[in-house]
């Protein structure tokens, strides 16, 4: 009797452990930045929140040089980095070369 059906494949409890971590790991090694160009002139908005307050509009006019703002954060306390209006990490005010930045301490994984 001749058979020309395919082989089975074998079930993935018969595969080795390191079998299948390899072909994990190939699947994804290949990853660089260069794999997102297509993506990289699309226009995204950034914001890192220092904190919030509110205030009436009588007293935002009233506002001048060296007004201090009470916010809703404490010196030291993480500030959020918005991308898009979606909180995506926190971080920490740096100061460098005389120009403010921030550091990215925390990735905000947001389910969705």
């Amino acid at each position: 009797m001749n058979d020309t059906s395919p082989p089975l494949l074998p079930d993935i409890a018969d595969v080795p452990l390191e079998s299948a971590a390899v072909m994990q790991e190939a699947s994804s090694v290949a990853k660089t930045a260069a794999d997102l160009e297509h993506v990289f002139d699309v226009p995204v908005t950034v914001s890192a929140v220092l904190g919030r307050t509110r205030l009436e509009i009588a007293s935002l006019v009233a506002l001048g040089p060296g007004a201090v703002l009470e916010l809703d954060r404490r010196v030291g306390e993480p500030i959020d980095v918005f991308v898009n209006n979606r909180l995506v990490a926190r971080g920490e005010v740096v100061l460098i070369d005389e120009k403010l930045g921030v550091t990215m301490t925390e990735i905000v994984k947001n389910d969705r």
